[in-house]
């Protein structure tokens, strides 16, 4: 089996060691004909996000409070089984285990600075309206006799 295309960056020089990664592999369901009943093309990829090393414990926080539901006894699991080859379901469960971890360890956003409306739009959206209510009310049949 040829090598995998890693190492698979995280963000920064931060990336997934290989030696963190456990691997299991299954037969997977869907496309592939009888060669699906005897290879086992389905991968998993599990890593133990509560004992790593390789991320900051700022990014290790993060990832473990937003990524609570999906953790089992700390470990993330990820799953791949679109593909009929074995490498490539590896190496798809890699590229998505790397995306979810660079999103779980996203620095949170900027806190929205509330911004006033300035005077001069409101005062043009007051005269308008006003405008409006006059065209409306002159339309009105009153003063047709």
């Amino acid at each position: 089996m040829e090598d995998m295309s890693g190492p698979y960056v995280i963000r920064g020089s931060v990336s997934l060691p290989e030696a963190e990664l456990m691997w299991r592999f299954s037969r997977s369901s869907g496309p592939g004909g009888q060669h699906v009943n005897t290879s086992d093309s389905q991968a998993e990829l599990r890593f133990d996000l509560a004992k790593t090393e390789a991320l900051p414990e700022v990014w290790k926080g993060r990832a473990l409070e937003r990524l609570a539901g999906r953790l089992v006894d700390g470990v993330l699991t990820v799953r791949a089984s679109e593909h009929r080859s074995q490498w490539r379901n590896r190496e798809t469960a890699a590229v998505r285990l790397a995306a979810l971890l660079a999103e779980a360890t996203a620095p949170p956003p900027k806190p929205r600075r509330p911004t006033r409306i300035p005077r001069g739009i409101n005062e043009r959206r007051l005269r308008e309206k006003k405008q409006r209510s006059d065209t409306k009310r002159g339309r009105s049949g009153r003063d047709w006799g």
